[in-house]
């Protein structure tokens, strides 16, 4: 299973869902294989038959269990290991940049280096 990778950087007020919409919109004709998203349980509703309409994939929502524990959901932590690489890249650790399209392109220079560093470890 490969992973595609698809950065979209936006405005603080613009609301998760609509930021997921973007991600979508660049994922069409990108990814023709894929058939199941994961999203959090925030990203219900209407974000499910958007889903099927732009590239006719199936969006599974993580739903979070009834349970007075702590209780690690499934694929959660793949996006939480992201970030928390991200967060070792000193111009990622905090948000200094002004432009979005900075933030975007400093994403991809990290995401960049980890892969090449997997592929030829320092």
């Amino acid at each position: 299973m490969g992973l595609l990778m698809a950065v979209v950087v936006h405005a603080a007020n613009l609301q998760d869902r609509d930021g997921a919409k973007l991600v979508l919109q660049k994922l069409v004709g990108r990814c023709p294989r894929r058939q199941l998203i994961w999203a959090d349980g925030g990203y219900g509703g209407q974000l499910v038959e958007r889903v099927q309409q732009l590239g006719g994939w199936l969006l599974s929502i993580v739903k979070r269990p009834n349970l007075p524990q702590f209780t690690v959901l499934p694929r959660r932590w793949v996006v939480e290991r992201t970030f928390a690489w991200l967060g070792r890249c000193r111009r990622l650790s905090k948000d200094h940049e002004a432009l979005p399209q900075t933030s975007d392109a400093l994403i991809h220079i990290a995401m960049i280096r980890l892969m090449l560093c997997r592929l030829e470890p320092v």
